[in-house]
């Protein structure tokens, strides 16, 4: 199962992050159409704050595909959009694979 978590600002619950790890295992690694497209969105979106807004984050990629991002609170309204765009798509996939993909929020 793949799992999505985006870190919650709180009081605001704006994201000023997230961590997608896992496999969904439709296929093997490397065939698997939900991976790729999760795998896409998420390196998307993690170059598009990086180096079309030019923000500073924190980002994580370990040898297993695990990708984690953070941004400092101040950089919020910035990358507000790119964030809550891959949130918004991330659960519209959920909906097509309940059991293979799990997107979830967490107070930082």
């Amino acid at each position: 199962m793949i799992r999505a978590q985006f870190f919650l600002a709180n009081p605001g619950k704006e994201i000023t992050g997230f961590c997608v790890e896992g496999h969904a295992g439709l296929a093997d690694a490397g065939q698997d159409i939900l991976c790729a497209a999760v795998s896409s969105a998420v390196y998307l979106t993690a170059n598009t704050i990086t180096d079309i807004l030019q923000v500073a984050a924190d980002i994580v990629v370990e040898q297993d595909g695990k990708l984690s991002l953070q941004i400092a609170q101040t950089d919020i309204p910035r990358c507000r959009s790119a964030l809550l765009g891959l949130q918004l798509h991330l659960r519209e996939l959920q909906k097509q694979y309940p059991r293979q993909l799990k997107v979830c929020e967490s107070a930082v």
